[in-house]
C-alpha cells in the first residue's frame, strides 16, 4: 500500500459482486487509503454481494436509483455528511440495456427500452455531475470517472443500443469535463476497458468469442479488471492532475492493433 488517496474521500458506484470492475476499485482505493461511500440501484444491490464489500471497506452504502434526480440529491448530500466534507472523486460503473437482455437484434429494437438503455448507462453520469455541481460537492481537483467500452466509435455485433449509450457516456465527460474544469478545476474522463468477464459482460452474445479474439489481437492481451483498478485509481489521484476530457483506451493495444500474428494463423489454419 502506498497511500496514494490518502485522505480522499467518494462515491464508488456500481459494484455488484467480486467479478465487477467496481468492485476492484473499491478495495484497490480502500488500501490506497481512501474513504467513500457505495451506491447502487435497490434491484442491483438485492441481486449483488455489496454489503460484503461495504465490511471490507468500511464504507457506507446509499441505495440511489441514479436516473432519479431525487436519489441523487440525497446521495452526494447523504456522502458528504457521511466523510465530513466535499467530494474528491466518483467513480460512475453503470450500465443496462434490456434489449440485449432479452436478445433483441440492432433492427428489432425496443425503443422505449433504448430509451432506458440511454437514461441509466449515459444520462445517468450528467445527473450526477449536474448534482454534484449544484451541490458544490467537488474540493478542487477532484475527479470523475465513467466506464466505457471501444463499442462507442467502433461497430460490435450485438451490442446494439449499448453502443450509443458509451457514445453519449464520453460526450458528456468532454463537454462536462470543460465546463467542471473551468468552474473547480475538477477533471471529467473516461476509460475504455478491454472486454472483461463481469455479470454484464458476460451477457451480451458471443461474449466469450469476442473475448478471445481481443486477447489474441491485444499485443499485451485482454486488460484484467484489476488492472483497469489500478488505472482508475490512478485517475483519482493527484498524480493525474491535468488529465481531463479523455476516453482512455485500457485494452492492451487493442484499439490500435490491425492484426496480430495469432489471427493470422487461426486465419491460416481455419482454410487448410
Amino acid at each position: 500500500m502506498s497511500n496514494l488517496l490518502a485522505g480522499k474521500v467518494g462515491i464508488i458506484s456500481g459494484a455488484l459482486n467480486e467479478e465487477s470492475i467496481a468492485w476492484k476499485v473499491a478495495l484497490k482505493a480502500h488500501a490506497e487509503g481512501a474513504r467513500f461511500v457505495l451506491t447502487n440501484a435497490p434491484l442491483a444491490m438485492r441481486m449483488g454481494e455489496i454489503n460484503k464489500l461495504a465490511e471490507q471497506c468500511e464504507a457506507l452504502i446509499i441505495p440511489a436509483d441514479a436516473t432519479s434526480m431525487e436519489d441523487l440529491e440525497k446521495l452526494f448530500s447523504g456522502a458528504q455528511e457521511h466523510l465530513g466534507g466535499k467530494l474528491d472523486f466518483v467513480l460512475h460503473s453503470i450500465g443496462m440495456s434490456a434489449n440485449i437482455r432479452k436478445g433483441k437484434h440492432y433492427g428489432e429494437l425496443n425503443y422505449e427500452w433504448y430509451q432506458k438503455t440511454l437514461d441509466v448507462s449515459a444520462l445517468s453520469f450528467h445527473k450526477m455531475l449536474a448534482v454534484a455541481e449544484k451541490q458544490d460537492a467537488f474540493n478542487e481537483w477532484g475527479s470523475a470517472v465513467a466506464l466505457s467500452y471501444i463499442a462507442a466509435q467502433r461497430a460490435f455485433l450485438d451490442y446494439t443500443d449499448m453502443s450509443q449509450a458509451k457514445a453519449m457516456l464520453e460526450s458528456i465527460a468532454r463537454s462536462y469535463g470543460q465546463r467542471l474544469g473551468k468552474l473547480k478545476k475538477v477533471r471529467v474522463n473516461t476509460i475504455s476497458q478491454s472486454p472483461t468477464k463481469t455479470t454484464a459482460g458476460t451477457g451480451i452474445s458471443g461474449f466469450d468469442a469476442f473475448y478471445e479474439y481481443a486477447n489474441r489481437l491485444s499485443p499485451l492481451g485482454n486488460a484484467p479488471a484489476e488492472a483497469c483498478a489500478d488505472y482508475v485509481v490512478s485517475l483519482f489521484s493527484d498524480l493525474t492532475r491535468y488529465v481531463t476530457m479523455q476516453n482512455l483506451m485500457h485494452d492492451g493495444g487493442f484499439s490500435t492493433t490491425g492484426i496480430s500474428e495469432e489471427i493470422v494463423e487461426l486465419m491460416s489454419n481455419a482454410k487448410q
